[in-house]
């Protein structure tokens, strides 16, 4: 059941949750906006998706599902649950590194712990996929992806962890980090 279905039975900590969602201010490269989440994995759930762009093109790419079960769930160990997805391209250079899925994991926890997000149960994996082309596809450019799928137990607010996928979000695509108070010239120059 979505946010947007106002039932009499929808709990009111759902209900905030999903407000806290809608609050989140996110910079201004990143488009986001209300999916349909999935029906059959919790009593509630919502979903949002967000691209990422520069200068018009999409860089990136992904989904943060909020779940929620009343009654528990044992391998949440709690009522809520947050399933992510994201994903980027990257060059071909970063895509044979050895140590990128490791590190792309990283970026994950390092999102959540810097936005203050408490999570336990952290569950995922981190794929590289590189492409080439042959026969009559030659002449296409190589091209690789990194793809971050993950869950996770969310402690206190909501909001804190959808920041924290903003923030993973930014980060695969190659967006500089946001520093407080200073305006990137590279978002200055996006046009949409």
């Amino acid at each position: 059941m979505s946010a947007n279905t106002q039932l009499a039975d929808t709990p009111e900590v759902f209900t905030q949750a999903v407000a806290e969602i809608a609050r989140i201010q996110a910079r201004p490269e990143l488009e986001i906006s209300e999916m349909p989440p999935p029906r059959k994995i919790a009593p509630f759930a919502h979903a949002i998706t967000g691209d990422v762009y520069v200068h018009d093109e999409e860089v990136g790419t992904g989904r943060f599902v909020l779940l929620h079960d009343p009654a528990g769930h044992d391998a949440w160990n709690g009522t809520f649950r947050c399933v992510t997805f994201a994903k980027a391209e990257i060059d071909q250079e970063m895509a044979n590194d050895p140590l990128l899925t490791e590190v792309g994991w990283s970026w994950l926890i390092d999102a959540l712990n810097s936005r203050h997000a408490e999570f336990i149960r952290t569950a995922g994996s981190v794929t590289v996929v590189r492409s080439e082309g042959y026969g009559d596809m030659r002449e296409d450019p190589a091209t690789a992806q990194i793809e971050i799928r993950a869950s996770w137990t969310p402690q206190g607010s909501i909001g804190a962890h959808v920041e924290a996928w903003t923030q993973l979000l930014a980060q695969i695509s190659g967006l500089p980090p946001e520093v407080p108070g200073v305006v990137s010239l590279a978002s200055k120059r996006v046009s949409r």
